[in-house]
């Protein structure tokens, strides 16, 4: 039976605590950060796709400069605080920290990045200055991470920017699709005001392209603008059964979640999931959490082949999630037009698809799972008509671009909407690649191979890039010839 309000106010607040917790005292944190080895040539920035400098801002804890640190990683990544709570560290900056090289714990990145960012976030304390508008205007469409951190890029250049957003709230995926344990809606608003305390950033909210937003106006009214619409379309299962009560889809079962009281979310008693990427273990997860007693996660394939990482996957098994491999949904099974169970072929393994992973291959043979509630979460679709219907060049829905610029002049974009679907630090980057674009494309910097913050890029003297107060070259970490 699908109701809400399962489990007592303290239950809630229990299972929907902070499961990445901070350093609690300043001695801990000075611990872990002197284990650093402070490498040269640090795997661990090369792993980021922000090019944060880890050995600079763990260097910086250990010398009391907390402030100097979150200059180091904001600089980078704008959203520093959010991607310290989400961003799968384990395949990324922990991944390849030397230490895993010796059989010993990684430096524990993500918390120390948590550690010298939580507070500025928080109190919003000044870390940049922007510069004296210059009269130049550009419109982002998307106030997510892709699009806020365009806005600040460009805000910090003195270039004013009206952010339009179709939800209520500003933050995209971290606001409304990503697990309540692990960002809270709470932190997400004092993200979101941090950066627009820059100055030189409005956001107007409840305005959607092609609803009450029209491309063609906004290039009469911008010298520039970018796209960061993201992804947001469940894919259908094509199944028998799909549009019976009681099946849906797992970016709406997170939406509302992330929207309402936990109170008000109802949940199914015994729950089948279908995927295993992140939004597949978010969603299942949160069921356990609100009170469902029994969830499932079939999954097409095998553990090896799984989008998700091994951490989320443990932490879905953690709370009591079941997981059934090698089980492709066939049909759901209904009575009185709601669900019932759910129908899964029997899956093998045959040759690899395209992407190298080996291709699923029905065996004929089949298996049902009892479920009152079926939760979709076999990937997402790009907005296809939206972008047909503004005349982008696409693929699929995925907006074709070349170095950030799109087919139509001055209109540029990135994050999700190009890639199809990634970590919300790659949409951060992208933001940063599209406002580099956006800057050069207006005359104000050079041509500098629009890479933002290439630890290693090579430039040639003299260009002329941004700078913070003080005069430092705070967007690039480079060379000069």
């Amino acid at each position: 039976m699908i109701s809400n309000n399962r489990l007592t106010a303290e239950q809630y607040e229990e299972n929907f605590s902070d499961i990445h917790p901070p350093f609690d005292i300043k001695e801990a944190a000075l611990v872990e950060a002197n284990r650093c080895l402070f490498c040269y040539d640090a795997p661990c920035i090369k792993s980021c796709p922000t090019s944060i400098n880890v050995p600079k801002f763990i260097k910086q804890i250990t010398t009391d400069n907390i402030k100097g640190s979150a200059h180091t990683i904001f600089v980078s990544n704008i959203f520093g605080g959010g991607c310290s709570r989400v961003c799968p560290v384990e395949k990324l900056c922990e991944g390849s920290c030397v230490y895993n090289l010796m059989d010993e714990a990684p430096i524990q990145i993500a918390r120390l990045q948590r550690y010298a960012t939580d507070k500025f976030i928080k109190e919003k304390t000044p870390i940049f200055h922007r510069k004296q508008s210059i009269g130049k205007k550009v419109a982002i469409i998307g106030a997510g991470p892709a699009g806020l951190s365009c806005a600040h890029v460009l805000s910090r250049e003195g270039i004013d920017v009206t952010v339009f957003e179709k939800e209520a709230k500003g933050g995209g995926l971290m606001t409304y699709g990503i697990a309540a344990y692990k960002v809270t809606p709470e932190f997400c608003q004092d993200e979101v005001d941090f950066i627009t305390s820059l100055g030189g950033i409005t956001i107007e909210y409840n305005k959607e392209l092609g609803k009450n937003l029209n491309l063609a106006d906004l290039k009469t009214q911008y010298d520039a603008i970018f796209l960061g619409i993201g992804v947001g379309l469940a894919r259908k299962l094509d199944i028998p059964g799909e549009e019976m009560e009681g099946v849906v889809n797992a970016i709406e079962f997170i939406y509302n979640l992330r929207s309402n009281p936990f109170h008000q979310i109802p949940v199914g008693d015994k729950v089948v999931v279908i995927g295993l990427g992140m939004t597949a273990i978010d969603a299942a997860t949160q069921a356990k959490r609100l009170g469902a007693n029994e969830v499932t996660i079939a999954y097409r394939r095998t553990q090896d082949e799984m989008p998700s990482t091994e951490v989320e996957l443990n932490l879905a098994k953690l709370d009591g999630c079941n997981i059934r491999w090698l089980a492709a949904p066939k049909e759901v099974i209904g009575e009185g037009g709601k669900v019932r169970a759910l129908v899964c072929s029997e899956m093998e393994l045959g040759v690899a698809d395209a992407s190298g992973r080996r291709a699923p291959v029905d065996t004929g043979r089949t298996f049902t799972i009892e479920a009152d509630m079926v939760i979709k979460a076999a990937g997402q679709i790009p907005f296809k008509d939206l972008v047909d219907n503004n005349d982008i060049q696409n693929y699929g829905g995925k907006i074709i671009e070349k170095n950030t610029a799109t087919n139509i002049e001055g209109v540029f974009a990135g994050g999700d909407c190009v890639n199809g679907g990634k970590e919300v630090v790659d949409a951060v980057q992208a933001g940063k690649d599209g406002a580099t674009a956006i800057l050069e494309y207006l005359g104000i910097i050079q041509d500098v191979n629009r890479r933002p913050v290439g630890v290693n890029d090579t430039i040639t003297a003299g260009t002329s890039l941004p700078s913070d107060q003080d005069g430092n070259k705070f967007s690039y970490h480079q060379n000069v010839k």
